[in-house]
């Protein structure tokens, strides 16, 4: 990696949030210089640019951190100017004492930072300007409250589209990974499509990762949201059906290594392998059949060939040959967990 590229994210952030960052602090300047005249209130707008934030109530929470950092870095600054007065080491030690009171107390760490700053400034500069620590609580507050109130007012985000998508890729790749097991346990392959097979099937975990990380952030997005009504029941279903899926993952998983590991050229000719190949089969198409009745796009232009599920039975399981019974019997308890939880998400009224 480049050193210039180092410093650069892969995506930016909004716009629109860059511009309701804008318009928040240029408010808190204003508000603060009406309420605080006399001094530049810097305080106001830097706790307005640090409150807006991707949801409304990661506004709130950062509102609230940077309000307590201050007001606790003022007390620490008055208290130890009231008993050492104003030499010019007090500032070092208020810095560390400050420190050391926000992991004693165990505050986050945008408040352990604010502390010892606010402390260093009115030491500092506040000595010598009475009802400058105040002023700077009132500026913060200020900034905080703008924040808050402009992320709530101006179009507050929804991140429901990102774990919608990250919910349909899963899905996608899920049933994508069926269809390839089921052509190994159906047709002569080689060890380069196994082996392909096996790395898609490991790469299910991590966006099974993805997709719960981003319907924890829509679920973020719409606390203390105004427009939060008539959302919640879609990401409830995305949900539902991630749940669903990651117990499909372990499973599938867990087919394409047992068949990576115990693989030979005999196991075609076993009368089971190619009932389950035929089920997942059926499972990845009922599985797409899911994901259309959940308006997740499935990836495919065509319409689904049967409009109905095709697990309709469990497949009879045969005795198989001794040399193969191991993997056949955990190819069917997976395939026997995959079922059931595609079966329950078609019956599950949430993933509708």
């Amino acid at each position: 990696m480049r050193p210039a590229r180092s410093f650069r994210t892969a995506t930016r952030t909004p716009l629109l949030q860059v511009l309701k960052s804008a318009v928040a602090a240029v408010l808190a300047w204003l508000v603060g210089s009406l309420v605080v005249p006399g001094e530049a209130p810097i305080f106001g707008p830097i706790a307005a640019i640090l409150v807006v934030q991707p949801s409304v109530n990661q506004s709130l929470s950062r509102a609230v951190e940077r309000s307590i950092g201050v007001i606790v870095g003022v007390v620490v600054a008055y208290v130890a100017a009231l008993v050492f007065g104003a030499p010019s080491w007090l500032i070092l030690v208020a810095i560390v004492v400050s420190l050391l009171l926000g992991w004693v107390l165990r505050f986050p760490a945008s408040s352990t930072v604010q502390i010892p700053i606010s402390a260093m400034l009115v030491l500092s500069i506040g000595a010598a300007t009475p009802g400058y620590a105040t002023a700077r609580i009132i500026e913060t507050i200020i900034g905080c409250v703008i924040g808050v109130i402009i992320n709530w007012l101006i179009v507050p985000p929804v991140a429901l589209q990102p774990a919608h998508d990250a919910v349909a890729a899963l899905g996608r790749e899920v049933a994508a990974t069926m269809e390839g097991l089921a052509v190994v346990l159906s047709s002569p392959t080689d060890v380069a499509f196994r082996t392909q097979v096996l790395v898609e099937a490991r790469l299910l975990r991590p966006m099974q990762y993805k997709s719960q990380t981003a319907i924890d952030a829509a679920e973020e997005s719409l606390r203390f949201n105004p427009r939060r009504n008539g959302q919640r029941e879609q990401i409830a279903g995305d949900r539902a059906l991630q749940e669903r899926l990651a117990v499909v993952v372990t499973r599938v998983l867990g087919m394409a290594r047992a068949l990576n590991d115990h693989f030979d050229e005999s196991l075609h000719r076993e009368p089971m392998t190619g009932a389950i190949a035929e089920e997942l089969r059926r499972a990845a198409h009922d599985l797409k059949l899911v994901m259309v009745h959940a308006d997740l796009p499935t990836g495919e232009a065509e319409v689904l060939g049967h409009e109905e599920p095709l697990l309709t039975a469990p497949v009879a399981a045969l005795t198989p040959d001794p040399a193969h019974w191991i993997l056949i019997g955990s190819l069917l308890e997976d395939l026997r967990r995959v079922r059931e939880e595609i079966v329950g998400a078609i019956d599950d009224p949430h993933v509708r």
